[in-house]
């Protein structure tokens, strides 16, 4: 890997990553399962759509802060259009005529703005990320508009969107969760270079994946 790992809090970072497995074992995973196999799948879809349209003035807002007026205007375009052809969020109609989600969020932000990863640290829940991108939940968390425009209760609505949406996502992509969270040789060290190759390939920084390529090869052996 072309920037090397920066990991001087291993010791942490594998008590946190073994405290988030025993929490996905006992309750993150057996509730997806629930939910990903006692809803419709067409059920499922309107939640995470509803999530995801939810989730865009937050990634306008990015999208200005990082100087990326198209994005923004595509972004804004997809969101009015998924609010009112698409009932209110709950389809995503934009989609269908090429107005696809440009997905950012603060960390990128903080990476336009010049500012290095850090070190790899393990977030609890959150799982792996990296002191530019822990800073960046952090901030994302107040980004999002309607958080401030939304009389409540209805401005936790996009925040609870979010959080069962999670579920479906773990019941959807269910195999590659479990095979970089429990299985190969040394799980941490996976779930480590899986995260820092497809961050910093997103990012388009200068990384190489061929140990990840590696990793999979391995794992399907």
């Amino acid at each position: 890997m072309a920037q090397g790992i920066s990991d001087p809090h291993e010791v942490a970072n594998r008590r946190t990553q073994q405290a988030n497995a025993k929490f996905d074992q006992v309750f993150f995973g057996p509730v997806s399962n629930a939910y990903g196999s006692g809803l419709p799948e067409s059920l499922r879809n309107r939640v995470s759509d509803f999530s995801a349209n939810t989730g865009l003035p937050s990634l306008i807002v990015n999208d200005l802060l990082q100087g990326k007026i198209e994005d923004a205007a595509h972004n804004t375009v997809r969101l009015l259009f998924n609010a009112t052809i698409g009932l209110a969020g709950l389809f995503d109609p934009a989609t269908d005529i090429g107005l696809e989600e440009r997905s950012t969020d603060f960390g990128e932000t903080l990476h336009v703005w010049g500012f290095s990863e850090g070190d790899y640290v393990v977030l609890p829940f959150f799982g792996p990320s990296n002191e530019r991108d822990m800073f960046g939940v952090l901030v994302d968390f107040f980004t999002n508009p309607l958080s401030y425009t939304l009389p409540r209760p209805q401005s936790f609505i996009p925040t609870g969107a979010n959080l069962i949406s999670r579920f479906g996502d773990r019941y959807t992509y269910a195999d590659t969760f479990d095979m970089v969270l429990y299985e190969g040789e040394d799980p941490y060290a996976t779930a480590r270079l899986y995260y820092l190759d497809s961050r910093r390939y997103d990012l388009g920084e200068d990384a190489t994946n061929e140990e990840l390529y590696d990793i999979y090869e391995e794992a399907y052996d």
